[in-house]
């Protein structure tokens, strides 16, 4: 896949929620009909300065994406197509650090395209005409930042038992025990799935088993695997039959198709 995507560190004073931009450029001749985006546990607003993409939903319907938008957490295969040519600017939010910039909750924004303008109002318009029209990634930069630093002026407190529990599925790898997390910590295991829910979307659980998905795909892409078994083990899956099952709920593909044809489908996941 031909899409010459490009990093960028945000700003110090918003490394506390912003994990990176990015940008993606390439013809349409040089993209895959369709690409899966995998669930990765962070939200990412979009803006298409190139052209924008069709959504292929689970039930067959297809829609046409806004050209700037947020993308709430997913729980599932996100099967996008482009429509011509690819431009796009992304901000990649930490699991938890999009919460300060919303009043909508964020299970109503899981597995959505939501505009930018039921986000942020008559602003939220604004800025993505200024993104979409700027003239180089800098500038695109330079706007996002101002925006979210202004909107970080009133903004709501990052619990820390959610900011823990997250370091520890991240630094685990997704090997994570709620059950144990949440006796260590002293706080009740509903507790925690309840400010999981308000902060990120997503339950402890489920963005345990993202990350390792994640985990997963990366070895199945930058390895050479003698046995699915052995990977599904290393990665703390009960068995093949497990593994197979949440890498289907993860990519709509099992392991087997995955690797068939020369990965038809390109799949989008979490590179760092």
């Amino acid at each position: 896949m031909e899409l010459n995507p490009k990093t960028y560190e945000p700003n110090i004073e918003l490394t506390e929620f912003v994990i990176r931009y990015w940008t993606l450029d390439g013809e349409k001749e040089n993209i895959p009909l369709k690409n899966t985006i995998v669930p990765d546990g962070t939200m990412k607003l979009i803006f298409h300065y190139g052209d924008t993409y069709k959504y292929h939903s689970q039930n067959g319907e297809i829609t046409i994406l806004p050209k700037c938008f947020l993308i709430g957490q997913l729980t599932k295969p996100y099967v996008i197509e482009p429509v011509g040519v690819t431009g796009s600017f992304v901000v990649q939010f930490k699991p938890n650090g999009f919460l300060p910039f919303t009043s909508i909750p964020m299970k109503e924004m899981e597995n959505k395209a939501v505009p930018l303008d039921i986000l942020f109002g008559e602003e939220g318009r604004k800025i993505g005409n200024q993104i979409l029209n700027a003239n180089s990634t800098s500038e695109r930069i330079q706007i996002i930042e101002t925006f979210l630093l202004k909107k970080l002026a009133d903004k709501k407190t990052i619990d820390n038992i959610v900011k823990s529990t997250v370091e520890t599925i991240f630094n685990t790898n997704g090997q994570f025990s709620v059950n144990v997390f949440s006796k260590n910590n002293n706080i009740n295991r509903r507790q925690l799935a309840r400010k999981f829910s308000s902060a990120i979307g997503l339950s402890p659980k489920q963005l345990a088993k993202t990350i390792r998905i994640q985990k997963t795909l990366k070895v199945l892409l930058n390895e050479e695997i003698n046995s699915l078994t052995d990977l599904a083990y290393e990665n703390d899956y009960f068995d093949q039959a497990h593994f197979i099952k949440e890498f289907k709920e993860f990519t709509g593909l099992t392991p087997k198709e995955f690797f068939g044809d020369s990965l038809k489908m390109s799949l989008i996941f979490d590179k760092k």
